[in-house]
């Protein structure tokens, strides 16, 4: 009676757990089933994938690859329109410095342009001016000193006024720029640029190439050589 009981009781527990079994499970794509077996029980299949499992490190590097779409701020457009006009306003500022300084050019050209259209007129008004110049002084130099006296009232009297006329016309031409001079009077040294020499001779008591005497005197206007003294020099070699 007891190995019927216990068969029994063993014969019902083999029948309640046939009867809780689990179901198989459908076969996915890419999974291979593998049967692992259970003591006492039947196989229960269990499924594996055949792919290889990422890396962490390696989708977090996948993630901060991809660019990002995120829209500029407000801040950042408004920054770069503060750029744009900055470089706009340099912009004009150099084309403005260009403009002044072209027109200070122009005017600095014109005055140079005008002053020099006035000396030339003033030029060419003093040339045919020094002719009557060099009569006037030839008018006092033909007079001798010795008929300067009180015997001779009258020529003294006109030899007086045709120097003071020189004088005053000397000091009218001089401040525009006229100016007469003697290189003998002077003992200056022969100059090309503003004496022309017309004869040499020697002269014991002065140097080589000193000039002695005048035969015209010579004028400049403004600075430059308006005529050439024409001069005698001294060559003793």
């Amino acid at each position: 009676m007891i190995q019927r009981n216990i068969l029994r009781s063993a014969n019902a527990a083999l029948r309640s757990q046939s009867s809780f079994a689990p179901l198989r499970a459908a076969r996915p794509a890419g999974f291979t089933a593998r049967v692992m077996p259970m003591p006492s029980q039947r196989a229960a299949a269990r499924w594996y994938s055949d792919a290889p499992a990422a890396k962490e490190g390696e989708a977090a590097k996948e993630e901060e690859a991809k660019p990002s779409e995120t829209k500029p701020s407000e801040a950042d457009e408004l920054k770069a329109t503060v750029e744009k006009k900055d470089k706009e306003i340099l912009d004009w500022k150099d084309k403005y410095l260009r403009s002044v300084a072209d027109f200070r050019n122009l005017q600095d050209r014109t005055k140079r342009e005008v002053q020099a259209a006035k000396d030339f007129a003033l030029q060419r008004f003093a040339r045919d001016l020094v002719e009557s110049v060099d009569n006037l002084d030839r008018a006092l130099i033909t007079v001798p000193a010795e008929s300067l006296n009180a015997e001779n009232k009258d020529l003294v009297t006109l030899h007086d006024g045709l120097k003071m006329t020189e004088s005053i016309l000397m000091s009218t031409l001089k401040k525009h720029g006229l100016e007469r001079f003697d290189p003998s009077t002077e003992g200056m040294k022969f100059d090309p640029n503003i004496h022309e020499a017309v004869f040499q001779t020697p002269q014991p008591d002065k140097e080589d190439g000193t000039v002695f005497h005048t035969q015209q005197k010579g004028f400049l206007l403004n600075g430059r050589v308006l005529r050439a003294a024409k001069v005698g020099v001294v060559k003793n070699s």
